[in-house]
């Protein structure tokens, strides 16, 4: 802006370039490429009058992300004078293009302002709605900045219609006057989108993905039912942060509860940084004039270099399908377009570039009908891989989380059918024996009920926290790597012996269990955002006798902290509810310390010692007493 540019001036110029939308849209010729505001910030007045002149145009080209409002354009009466070319797939313009009538043009959303800017796809008129100019002649695009900045700087025409009830939202979200070339005042209600209703399995899967979200997280999470449970589901977090694309209702009750406070961010400390809102009122009044709130375009917002800047950045990206070999399915189903690339792909690669950054995957186990699995042995024809084999990291279902960075195509198939619906496990498994991505004669796998409702955590001393889980299917590499670790002494070889396993051959046994008669467990470490096991036990049980022979190790670097002992104590509760009698372990001379594990369960414990060989019986059914017969 020159300096010349007066306070004055400014004024002058709002009155001379208001006039009617119909004069306004005449800048709408044929052929024309017009672009539309996105969203909740779609300028309604002004797109309704360019369908009634739509009657005299011909070859118009509309270019929008997401339209929440009547898209008459797209009506079979138009095809002949204009044609929808969307980045992104909604409920109104789903059936357009399925039926060819519109297009669909796949592209990550920080791409798009590159295509406006470069003239791969120039822009001749651009409707946008904005807050009134302040006092220095600056409208607010409010709450759809994302591509609109960008056709804003690059269009030959620019419309914009006024409308005060477009919230003022601050960061690099504002165009002055001078850059405005037709000025349409009308007041309308925004366009909104109700808060999705959310479901018994979304609410599950929300709960696994809250175990991933670490306090102190910066947040993207996509639109719909699963990312708003989520949201919903981190209630007990502290100190979250956020940097999205998209701004929901769920976000703003995270900041009235004081989870969000955005204080440990890297990248904008005390700032929510966003580049558009789809939501309702609450929304929009929370983020108008509020210096908590920052809105920027979207290829700033989506820039997986400026997203990695964010500590611990966690991405939750909601799926369609995903096969056995970890490609992931969001835009499509088979042929059919159902949505978009938009920002997946982006937040993906910028949260797994982040300093202890994690990018997860979420969806429902089967088709909302539960007709058909969503984890499928290859992914359906036609349907878009936009996530790769390579790209994927935590995939979440109601069933559980599958780790799959780093894991081979075995290790995956064996992840990814341990969170399937168990109604289609058994076929997953044979399609991956048919595929050859696992040897059938290697793994005998029980596919039981897992039980979920066992897990617990357990904090020792100040820093050290474990979980404590049934083993399953997919713990193999796990499982493998703590037993590769265990130093070849007592008691070490004992539990090895018990277990039937050797290091690197038959781990496969250890993880068949039907945590009934076989059962468990393991301490699993989730710091620095990989699992590791520091300790193991299990009990394999005598159904005549209801007697079960138990073991247990753990691994050196957690020794010393009484994790063996409530390792045990977890093993024996679990046995006491399934009507277990009695433990028995075996142990060598030398090894008598692992008395007192036993000894403060509270439980009779019975010790006898024969051919230097100590027999261990606890009896869960009787009180606390000890007794040492020589």
């Amino acid at each position: 802006m020159s300096k010349g540019y007066s306070l004055l001036k400014w004024k002058s110029d709002y009155e001379k370039k208001q006039t009617t939308p119909e004069s306004a849209l005449k800048k709408v010729r044929r052929g024309s490429r017009v672009v539309i505001g996105s969203g909740c910030g779609e300028p309604q007045f002004l797109v309704d009058k360019l369908v009634e002149q739509m009657t005299h145009l011909a070859d118009v080209e509309i270019l929008h992300v997401l339209t929440l409002g009547k898209t008459y354009y797209t009506d079979a009466c138009f095809e002949e004078k204009c044609r929808l070319k969307s980045f992104f797939i909604a409920t109104t313009t789903r059936q357009a293009v399925a039926e060819g009538r519109a297009d669909y043009t796949p592209v990550n959303l920080s791409d798009i302002p590159l295509l406006f800017h470069s003239g791969i796809l120039p822009v001749d008129v651009a409707l946008i709605q904005v807050s009134p100019p302040d006092e220095h002649g600056f409208c607010s695009l409010g709450v759809s900045v994302d591509i609109v900045k960008a056709a804003v700087e690059t269009a030959g025409y620019v419309i914009a219609q006024v409308n005060p009830q477009m919230p003022r939202t601050l960061g690099d979200s504002f165009v002055h006057v001078r850059h405005i070339d037709a000025i349409v005042e009308h007041e309308e209600p925004l366009l909104e989108m109700e808060p999705p209703v959310i479901d018994d399995v979304a609410r599950s899967i929300g709960q696994h993905v809250a175990e991933l979200v670490d306090d102190g997280a910066t947040l993207r999470v996509s639109m719909g039912e699963l990312g708003s449970a989520c949201l919903y589901a981190l209630v007990d977090k502290k100190h979250l942060g956020v940097h999205t694309d998209m701004l929901t209702d769920a976000y703003v009750d995270l900041i009235e509860r004081g989870v969000i406070t955005n204080e440990e961010k890297t990248l904008h400390p005390g700032k929510v940084i966003a580049s558009f809102c789809i939501g309702t009122k609450k929304l929009f009044s929370f983020i108008h004039n509020n210096p908590m709130v920052e809105f920027h375009p979207i290829d700033y917002t989506n820039n997986y270099r400026i997203i990695a800047r964010n500590h611990k950045m966690t991405s939750i990206n909601s799926a369609l399908e995903i096969d056995l070999t970890g490609q992931i399915c969001v835009d499509s189903v088979g042929y059919q377009i159902y949505s978009g690339v938009g920002g997946a792909i982006d937040f993906t690669r910028g949260s797994r570039r982040a300093d202890g950054g994690k990018a997860i995957m979420v969806l429902k186990s089967t088709t909302d009908d539960g007709e058909k699995s969503r984890i499928v042995p290859a992914i359906t024809e036609g349907g878009g891989v936009v996530t790769t084999r390579a790209g994927v990291q935590y995939v979440v279902t109601e069933y559980g989380v599958a780790h799959l960075a780093g894991k081979s195509l075995r290790e995956r198939v064996l992840e990814l059918v341990d969170i399937a619906h168990p109604d289609f496990r058994e076929d997953l498994m044979r399609s991956a024996y048919r595929l050859n991505l696992i040897r059938r004669e290697v793994f005998p796998v029980a596919f039981g009920r897992y039980p979920e409702e066992l897990k617990v955590k357990q904090i020792f001393g100040d820093e050290l926290e474990l979980m404590f889980r049934p083993v399953k299917i997919s713990d193999e590499t796990i499982v493998r790597n703590f037993l590769a670790s265990l130093p070849r002494i007592e008691p070490y070889v004992r539990f090895l012996s018990l277990m039937k396993v050797y290091p690197r051959y038959n781990v496969q046994e250890i993880l068949s269990v039907d945590y009934r008669t076989k059962m468990v467990l393991l301490g699993i470490d989730n710091k620095g955002g990989y699992e590791r096991v520091a300790a193991m036990g299990g009990y394999v049980l005598d159904e005549e006798s209801m007697v079960a022979e138990v073991d247990f190790a753990v691994h050196p670097d957690y020794g010393r902290r009484g994790v063996g002992s409530f390792l045990v104590q977890r093993l024996a509760e679990i046995a006491h509810d399934a009507g277990v009698r009695q433990f028995v372990a075996y142990v060598t001379r030398g090894q008598e310390g692992v008395f007192g594990v036993f000894g403060g369960l509270g439980y009779f414990l019975e010790i006898s010692l024969v051919d230097n060989l100590y027999e261990i019986r606890l009896h869960l059914d009787k009180p606390v007493e000890v007794c040492i017969i020589g």
